[in-house]
């Protein structure tokens, strides 16, 4: 098979590689069909997260057919077609019991592209197939479901959820990539009073508010003013953080009011300031996590009853084969508008949002 292995830090390459084999009873093997890439790769080329080592193939995020599973599987067979999630659950540690299946120490948590070879592969060995991976909908498309394996959950429950979105607030997010964007879709199901987005790339700003921030704001024109002027100085029930860089997290901190929540979900590769000078004495709730995927049924339910707009946050779709060529095009999305980028599957043409 090929697979897209990482070679070190801005070095990686589409490449063959031994077919996965069975190591586990409880492992599957998935033909991938769809398969898509994440902000978090890209800073996993840039060095940023030290963990994953040369010779790993990368990605966590798609969708594809069951070919092959272990003797203990008992959920999935072979023929089935699942998204497989970017999070692994062993189902019996303390955490998965819990549901923070992302902190599962049971050989579980984020391992796909990560710990072990992920899934910008023609094949994935994926472990612990009972709970890591989703069988699909009839009615729900590759190019739809594939969002669901890591943005859509991301954006919800470590965005939304931990931020405590409620009806009649402002909500903020800083950073309208596609988990900034999925934040201010899946914000909206809990009918904020208004959705500010913040960011530098005039496309993108364009898309929050086609996927429904009903202000806009450059992060370079003082968009704590336009917090300041919307709230009557108050600042923002809920900010969420979804770039992953000190500036914007400390953004997050000067716009969000007394009382108040910033929901960090960007992936830091550098230290941020946090400024309890001015933080200490205001009641602010900060939270950071990485995602547990315990929504993704829900989720996938929506989805396939059209109330996602998952389809909207494709930019581009490519061949499988075209993984460098997609990784370029996604990493300068300032330049060419990208948002999410989807290879393989039956279409290959660029896909234009809805407007």
């Amino acid at each position: 098979m090929k697979g897209f292995v990482f070679h070190g830090p801005g070095q990686a390459s589409w490449q063959d590689l031994p077919d996965p084999g069975i190591k586990e009873p409880t492992d599957a093997i998935v033909k991938v069909g769809v398969v898509t890439i994440c902000g978090t790769d890209l800073h996993i080329l840039k060095g940023d997260v030290p963990e994953v080592r040369p010779g790993t193939v990368l990605g966590h995020e798609a969708v594809g057919e069951i070919v092959e599973i272990g003797g203990d599987v008992r959920t999935v067979r072979p023929g089935d077609r699942v998204l497989m999630s970017c999070i692994t659950s062993c189902g019996r540690c303390r955490f998965c019991r819990d549901g923070s299946y992302g902190q599962c120490r049971g050989g579980g948590g984020w391992i796909l592209g990560h710990l072990i070879d992920g899934t910008q592969a023609e094949y994935v060995r994926v472990p612990c197939a009972d709970l890591s991976v989703h069988p699909l909908p009839a009615a729900l498309a590759d190019e739809d479901a594939v969002l669901l394996a890591d943005i859509f959950p991301t954006a919800y429950e470590v965005g939304v959820l931990n931020g405590r979105v409620r009806p009649g607030d402002t909500v903020a997010v800083v950073g309208a990539g596609p988990v900034g964007l999925a934040a201010i879709a899946t914000a909206r199901l809990f009918s904020p009073e208004r959705i500010i987005a913040v960011d530098l790339a005039p496309a993108r700003l364009e898309a929050a508010h086609r996927l429904g921030a009903d202000a806009i704001a450059d992060a370079r024109e003082a968009p704590g003013q336009l917090v300041d002027d919307l709230t009557d100085g108050l600042g923002a029930d809920v900010v969420i953080e979804a770039v992953g860089v000190p500036e914007s997290f400390e953004l997050c901190t000067r716009m969000v009011r007394p009382g108040g929540h910033v929901a960090n979900v960007g992936v830091h590769g550098r230290p941020a300031t946090l400024h309890l000078e001015d933080l200490w004495s205001k009641n602010v709730t900060i939270t950071t996590g990485l995602v547990d995927t315990y929504s993704t049924p829900t989720l996938l339910r929506m989805a396939a009853g059209g109330r996602l707009p998952t389809r909207q946050l494709v930019t581009h779709t490519f061949p499988l084969e075209h993984m460098e060529e997609a990784y370029d095009v996604f990493a300068q999305a300032a330049d060419t508008g990208a948002l999410k980028v989807v290879l393989g599957g039956e279409r290959h043409e660029v896909a234009v949002p809805e407007a």
